[in-house]
């Protein structure tokens, strides 16, 4: 990793643990940050906050989104929806759009397992539309 990316890191790391900080300390049970594991950026740490900011951070890089909308199916599914809008940046200098359209699904008190499909628009090395995709596990603090 060269200077500039870990400059990258390191800016987005103290921006995490100020916002952490004061996520906790404005809620009593500390209920608006969930921190986990995933496949996005690679295997990657995900931390999300207050169910509409979700941030990745992985072997392959780093994504950022914002859940714009959210919704449930009915009280017999115990899946609901996101549509986000986000960014996404890869360790070899690519980076793009994205747009998650995933599940959520709350399986046992402060656990969470998500999944989520993203057109992306890659913007850097070559202009073009293609997939990704997103797993993984979460608990609230």
């Amino acid at each position: 990793m060269n200077l500039g990316k870990l400059a990258l890191v390191t800016v987005v790391l103290t921006g995490l643990a100020t916002y952490v900080g004061a996520a906790k300390a404005a809620t009593s049970n500390g209920s608006a940050v969930k921190l986990g594991m995933g496949l996005d950026q690679g295997l990657s740490v995900v931390v999300n906050f207050e169910d509409r900011y979700n941030l990745s951070v992985g072997n392959d890089g780093m994504a950022f989104d914002y859940h714009f909308s959210k919704g449930s199916f009915s009280d017999d599914i115990p899946f609901t929806w996101f549509v986000g809008a986000g960014a996404w940046y890869e360790w070899n200098d690519d980076f793009g759009l994205r747009v998650p359209l995933g599940l959520d699904w709350n399986f046992a008190p402060n656990w969470n397992a998500y999944g989520h499909i993203n057109p992306e628009w890659q913007l850097q090395q070559k202009s073009r539309l293609q997939f990704g995709a997103g797993i993984g596990v979460t608990y609230r603090f």
